[in-house]
């Protein structure tokens, strides 16, 4: 009877690393800086993969008006907790806030499912400094537009959170346990939602709705909408869409995009000039995310708006 033979020296390695890209699914501590691999990291992928799958779930659960209200709402909270904080707050510091306001908003935009506000704004700074060039990950003039849109962060190049690039926020340990277990908030709301379907089946059965499909449109459909509405701010915003005056890069600004986007589509006028908390510059330009900060700073929640300079404002208008 022969023995069975022991792994291969080239098997140890492959094994070894789909053992950390599981470990990567929990802790996102134990990320390595790969900055030169930009190879998919399919084991990494998965959960990723699986939860444009579980969409398909509608076939099954069906529809109710409720579940879709959900749906909708859950999709406006968590798009402002991403345009509002973790992008013109955390990336650009666009503003002041107190530091529960800021965690609970970090938390929020943790529910979206684009990992933590650490790793988001630290690429994003990283964007904004390299934008369109070879060294932009997400550049669709560079790389084309699927990577661009959803290919770019699904690589190692792209897990590892760059501290060094967040020196004004990396030392807050809340934010750094979001970023390092951003699983957490996804799965408790995952559960709180499939729960609440539960309940309303047994108290209010006229309402049409159950647990997996509350599950399946407040979570999965929701989400997934939420993250494509989101990256075509890197992929369609540099690609289609007006410019007014010289930058050195592709930015454009689209005002469907920005209604998608609740502000974000202004993306042309946010490169020239990113540390506005402002994006739509003209007050034809619809920002909602402003509206909605300019509406938190009357109850004192925000603070230290940074307006658009007039100088922009008039180079603008030419």
């Amino acid at each position: 009877m022969n023995p069975i033979a022991p792994p291969s020296s080239a098997d140890v390695p492959a094994r070894a690393h789909r053992l950390a890209s599981l470990r990567l699914w929990f802790d996102g501590q134990a990320t390595p800086i790969a900055d030169d691999d930009h190879r998919i990291d399919w084991v990494r992928a998965l959960p990723f993969l699986a939860m444009h799958l579980a969409c398909l779930g509608v076939i099954w659960v069906g529809v109710s008006p409720v579940a879709i209200a959900v749906a909708v709402l859950l999709y406006a909270v968590r798009m402002f907790a991403l345009t509002g904080f973790y992008h013109r707050y955390f990336s650009h510091r666009a503003f002041r806030t107190s530091r529960a306001v800021q965690f609970f908003f970090a938390m929020v935009g943790a529910a979206c499912v684009q990992r933590g506000p650490l790793w988001w704004a630290a690429h994003h700074r990283h964007h904004h400094i390299h934008a369109d060039t070879p060294e932009d990950p997400h550049s669709p003039r560079v790389h084309g537009f699927l990577w661009s849109h959803a290919g770019w962060f699904l690589t190692p190049a792209a897990f590892a959170t760059r501290l060094e690039r967040l020196p004004d926020f990396r030392n807050y340990p809340e934010l750094r346990w979001l970023d390092r277990y951003d699983l957490a908030v996804p799965v408790v709301l995952a559960a709180a939602l499939y729960g609440l379907g539960a309940a309303l089946e047994a108290w209010m059965p006229g309402w049409g709705t159950t647990g997996p499909q509350m599950l399946v449109w407040g979570f999965f459909i929701s989400t997934i909408v939420l993250f494509h509405a989101t990256v075509t701010i890197n992929s369609l915003a540099h690609r289609f869409g007006s410019q007014r005056f010289r930058t050195h890069d592709n930015s454009r600004n689209n005002p469907w995009l920005a209604l998608l986007t609740v502000g974000e589509g202004w993306h042309y006028t946010h490169h020239f000039f990113p540390g506005s908390a402002r994006q739509g510059f003209m007050w034809w330009e619809i920002d909602l995310t402003w509206y909605g900060l300019k509406l938190m700073q009357a109850m004192g929640l925000v603070w230290d708006l940074k307006p658009v300079p007039a100088w922009v404002r008039a180079k603008a208008r030419k």
